[in-house]
């Protein structure tokens, strides 16, 4: 084999495995990344974006105009039917027609009005086999109205609130997209605090061995009592328990992760403690401003209040006089073939009004329309309510955030502190300067420092990203989340 080839086909494997090396290390940001492009939740949110998206185009087609074929063909028929004689006998008749019509018709919806013009051609073809027997008839052109009076508009109402009810469904994907992040980075933190404690067992078992070992010394010169090298044994014992309990704590938090991600079941996965904390301050003011214009929330409570005055608005037509007004202008013609019928039509018109007018209904129709009204004046007082809510959650979290940053630069310390303390301790203990109590209480700070730690951590970046998904606003770079909306 050429020897150049071999050297690059060397090369190649050597990449191909550093990148799989470094793939199984991932930061916070790269796992949050990962769960925002691949994962089941982000499917499931695209889905549902996409279906509002086409739902709302379809709202759009009601306002355009539509164009259908309608027609049957063929409608044969034979048969014997009966025939009433002048006499009032009865006879039965051969009959062996067909019977096809077909007619091209436009419609047009009127959203301001709520009615309908259309216009349509039609022809209609009847044969009758028995008599050799064929006639054509038709309209080549009519031009109608159909319009609702003092009724209920769906139309009109559908024009208010759908383009709200889309941007709200938009807004929504962004603030999934930011939840699926809050998720993912508490499932992060499950599996590195998991990581840490297998790395921390590990750890207090080597150092519980050493010390163990070294006290059976002492133990054998005297230097040490039965039940301090108990104490010790008992605590290596324990430490080795730990380390069980770790490593199925490791498996279930890695399995949590690859299946929230979307990783394969043999992805390897180490995690990257994200300890480098953004420095950047977040004003309330700019905070509530942001939310106001870039949640769902506000045009949610906004869509609210329009559906409870549209079901008023539908009580109110449903209770009074309703009509519904006819008109068509056309021309048709009949005749034995295609051309009579557009061989000098004659004219047709239809004039229709409907009505329905209650007279005694005994409250029922005051009812329901008192009914609408006590419902939208619920409506309105839970908005007021729930826009308080809203803003004072904003608050809270801004507050909550500032708080927790602060928090992490403490617990880092108090980390720091009890590590360098209990590494003190055990050099202490191996010369006989303290004693085991002393070296377990150091060893407990120790751990339980360094918990608190990374559960900081975890308290800040959650509200990090919570603080993202309440405002759809990335403080950090001063950018705006929230894409622009698909038309």
């Amino acid at each position: 084999m050429n020897k150049k080839l071999v050297v690059i086909m060397w090369l190649t494997t050597l990449t191909a495995l550093d990148i799989n090396a470094q793939k199984s290390i991932y930061s916070l940001f790269e796992i949050v990344q990962l769960t925002r492009s691949q994962s089941p939740a982000w499917s499931r949110a695209e889905t549902r974006k996409e279906n509002q998206y086409w739902q709302y185009r379809t709202y759009l087609s009601d306002y355009s105009p539509q164009l259908a074929l309608q027609g049957t063909l063929p409608n044969y028929r034979r048969d014997f039917v009966p025939v009433t004689q002048q006499d009032g006998s009865i006879i039965y008749q051969p009959v062996q027609q067909n019977n096809v019509e077909l007619a091209l018709g436009m419609t047009q919806s009127i959203g301001i009005t709520g009615g309908t013009i259309y216009a349509s051609s039609t022809m209609n073809r009847f044969d009758d086999f028995e008599r050799n027997f064929t006639q054509y008839s038709g309209s080549p052109i009519n031009l109608g109205f159909v319009q609702p009076i003092f009724q209920f508009n769906q139309l009109i109402w559908n024009k208010r609130i759908k383009p709200l009810v889309y941007e709200e469904s938009q807004k929504d994907y962004y603030v999934e997209l930011e939840r699926i992040s809050v998720i993912s980075t508490q499932i992060y933190f499950t599996l590195l605090l998991a990581q840490i404690e297998m790395q921390i067992a590990s750890t207090n078992v080597a150092n519980n061995d050493t010390i163990y070992k070294i006290a059976q010394g002492r133990y054998q010169l005297g230097k040490i009592g039965e039940n301090e090298l108990l104490q010790l044994e008992l605590n290596l014992v324990n430490s080795n328990l730990a380390v069980a309990q770790a490593e199925v704590d490791l498996q279930t938090s890695t399995l949590n992760l690859k299946s929230f991600v979307g990783f394969s079941d043999n992805q390897q996965i180490r995690l990257e403690l994200p300890d480098d904390i953004p420095e950047f301050e977040v004003d309330e003011n700019v905070a509530l401003k942001e939310a106001n214009k870039n949640r769902p929330d506000p045009v949610s409570f906004e869509r609210r209040v329009l559906e409870g005055q549209q079901e008023l608005a539908r009580a109110k037509g449903a209770t009074g006089v309703n009509m519904t007004l006819f008109g068509q202008y056309g021309l048709s013609n009949q005749g034995g073939g295609i051309s009579d019928v557009y061989s000098d039509p004659k004219n047709s018109q239809l004039v229709r009004l409907e009505m329905d007018v209650p007279i005694v209904d005994w409250g029922r129709q005051r009812s329901r329309r008192k009914t609408a009204e006590a419902n939208l004046r619920f409506v309105e007082y839970q908005v007021a309510q729930d826009m308080l809510d809203f803003e004072q959650d904003i608050l809270t979290q801004v507050r909550n955030f500032n708080m927790l940053r602060e928090q992490v630069k403490a617990r880092n310390k108090s980390d720091d502190i009890a590590q360098r303390a209990y590494n003190i301790s055990y050099q202490l203990y191996l010369i006989g300067k303290i004693s085991i109590t002393d070296l377990n209480q150091s060893l407990a700070s120790k751990d339980e420092a360094k918990q608190r730690y990374i559960q900081s951590l975890r308290d800040f970046w959650v509200a990090y990203f919570q603080l993202r998904q309440k405002t759809l606003y990335d403080f950090e770079n001063s950018d705006l989340l929230l894409k622009e909306l698909r038309d």
